[in-house]
């Protein structure tokens, strides 16, 4: 009952500090805090008591697995399971929803208990994205990981928060709405052939589809996860909720929401549909080098700090697609230790912004005149640091995803690779424009600017810490991953 427990601590702890908000005090933050400090020592517990192995069907080396009757009557079951992919997952949900938590210490005065029951009923949603593999249960978790970050943005959100939710919600729940289509389809041509009817990912794998009919259910899945990851043309959606969400909402939002496309796009669409994938690859890349590109050179452009950092998480994720897409062992590592490595950066710099924002109450880098290194030199030293970290500076985390994407998808195209290393550049052009235009030049006369304190600074400091082992360290990582990876390629006979 293990992984059932990984989704009943964050809903358990989401009750209980929405309870806690009719009392004074910090209870309802000591509650989240406590409740996902607990979620991550028992996810931890999985590394170190379960041997690791292949991700195969029919046999036990997952590293945990649950099957219960839920809906039996439609073949719908409770199946959860864990392998090295969907723990590490798991744990980087975790551990930004920790620093979510802290990050929002001050930030969040109005409704606190049910602001932390929404955000942990969010990361419980997310944690059932990433254990489910009953195709039925996992569109169920896809679509309650929606409700309460609606809440999230709409609620404690900035000027513009209901037409970005309104957009946030229209573009998920229509995506999704395509995938169940798609799963119910899959379910009933699986029951026409074995004459049962399921919904488990290991009786679904291997399901004889026509060339035809096998596009159309993988374009169902595909156009899901796009919009979640998101790809360009489906990305508008994301620097409107990013620029409106509080600070929390935009880590969870980048950090774990983005993965959970990234995820889907790992374990659904070459395993289950490896021909149609196959068809699709090239659009798929041209695609992704497009969403990188776009998103470096539209980001240049934004004069607003977190759409900025929005615009370049549209290019951090197209490396993600493009490395998905390229579907051998080196593109596949980097995707992993990319999603982690965005997971921090990015989330860092949106901790950041918030931080500024509560100060100098604008997110104009305009407004903001320059001069802040002066001023507040830990806040300006930790936001340099972060931005090397997104350009991909050599040493930091970034740099290893990137790298191996870049070096799996030379063996794919070797074309598409040249252009998709473009991207590199562009970086560099806007995280160093971020980091003049916010940090440095001349304070104005009688600005006022209280630096980074104990707590921002400890919160910032583990994900500094963490960027920097996963940088010159990252084969913890990738063993954890290798293999779940090798077994997806396995499953798509590649």
């Amino acid at each position: 009952m293990t992984l059932a427990w990984l989704i009943a601590i964050p809903l358990g702890g989401a009750v209980l500090a929405w309870l806690a908000g009719g009392f004074a005090g910090p209870w309802p933050r000591l509650i989240a805090l406590a409740a996902l400090a607990l979620d991550l020592a028992l996810a931890l517990s999985l590394c170190w008591n379960h041997p690791l192995s292949l991700a195969l069907p029919g046999n036990d080396s997952w590293l945990m697995r649950l099957d219960l009757p839920w809906i039996p009557r439609f073949g719908i079951s409770l199946l959860l399971a864990v392998d090295g992919l969907s723990l590490i997952l798991v744990l980087l949900t975790l551990v930004l929803g920790l620093v979510s938590v802290a990050a929002s210490w001050t930030e969040i005065r109005a409704r606190v208990g049910f602001f932390h029951f929404n955000l942990l009923a969010t990361l419980a949603g997310v944690i059932g994205v990433f254990l489910a593999l009953d195709l039925f249960l996992f569109f169920f978790f896809w679509e309650v990981m929606l409700i309460p970050m609606y809440f999230l943005i709409g609620i404690w959100g900035h000027e513009n928060r209901v037409y970005s939710t309104l957009k946030f919600f229209i573009f998920t729940q229509a995506s999704g709405l395509l995938m169940l289509l798609s799963i119910v389809a899959l379910a009933l041509v699986h029951q026409r052939q074995s004459g049962v009817l399921s919904f488990s990912y290991f009786d679904l794998l291997g399901t004889s589809l026509a060339p035809d009919s096998a596009l159309l259910l993988m374009l169902g899945f595909f156009l899901a996860f796009a919009v979640k990851l998101p790809m360009v043309p489906f990305h508008t959606w994301l620097p409107d909720a990013h620029t409106d969400a509080p600070s929390a909402g935009s880590v969870i939002l980048a950090g774990v929401l983005l993965k959970s496309g990234a995820y889907g796009l790992l374990r659904f669409i070459t395993p289950l549909f490896p021909e149609a994938a196959a068809q699709f690859t090239p659009v798929v890349m041209a695609l992704a080098v497009i969403g990188i590109l776009y998103g470096g050179l539209v980001a240049f452009a934004q004069s607003d700090f977190k759409r900025l950092v929005a615009y370049t998480s549209i290019s951090h994720m197209g490396f993600v697609l493009l490395g998905v897409f390229a579907w051998n062992e080196l593109a596949l590592q980097g995707v992993v230790v990319q999603i982690i490595a965005h997971g921090l950066s990015t989330g860092a710099l949106f901790i950041i912004a918030g931080a500024l924002q509560e100060r100098l109450h604008t997110r104009e880098l305009a407004r903001m005149g320059g001069g802040i290194w002066s001023l507040a030199p830990r806040l300006s030293a930790v936001g340099l640091f972060f931005a090397l970290a997104s350009l991909g500076l050599p040493g930091l985390a970034n740099f290893i995803g990137e790298f191996l994407v870049l070096a799996g998808a030379y063996q794919t195209s070797a074309g598409v690779t040249a252009v998709a290393a473009a991207g590199l550049v562009v970086a560099a052009i806007y995280a160093l424009w971020l980091v003049q235009q916010a940090f440095h030049g001349v304070a104005p006369q009688g600005l006022a600017l209280a630096d980074l304190d104990a707590r921002e600074m400890t919160v910032l400091g583990v994900m500094i810490g963490l960027v920097v082992w996963l940088g010159v360290n990252p084969q913890p990582v990738l063993n954890l991953a290798a293999p779940a990876l090798d077994g997806l390629q396995q499953l798509a006979n590649i």
